[in-house]
């Protein structure tokens, strides 16, 4: 039940932030940033889980490897570049919110270039 520790995690750090945002600016934002980090390690091991489960049902359906591994990379920077634009916000640098979420757009474009051409061949070689 890692949802009840991640929920825990997240009250006590709201309870502390309040407590220090006022105040101590610098101590909320480390606060903030380490219960981010300590979040991300606790689900680390289910995310490993779910790329095996796809892994093996690519492999049973007969899907290229290659495009099982574009979409979790493409749904990986979505997860970190979200994750930057919210520490981002968090520390109230929303400019640089807004550079990371562009630039997780244009990676996860670049990505999936190799998919959108495969698409594009095969629609072309199915017309007459």
């Amino acid at each position: 039940m890692e949802i009840i520790q991640i929920v825990a995690i997240g009250i006590i750090c709201v309870i502390i932030l309040s407590l220090f945002r006022e105040n101590f600016e610098d101590v909320a934002i480390i606060i903030s940033l380490s219960a981010s980090i300590l979040i991300f390690f606790i689900i680390v091991p289910k995310i490993s889980n779910i790329i095996a489960v796809l892994n093996t049902i690519a492999n049973k359906s007969g899907i290229n490897s290659i495009y099982v591994k574009t979409i979790l990379k493409i749904i990986g920077v979505a997860y970190i570049a979200e994750l930057g634009v919210q520490i981002s916000n968090d520390a109230g640098e929303k400019n640089i919110a807004t550079k990371v979420e562009l630039a997780g757009k244009i990676i996860i474009i670049f990505l999936s270039l190799p998919i959108i051409i495969a698409l594009v061949d095969t629609i072309v070689s199915i017309l007459p």
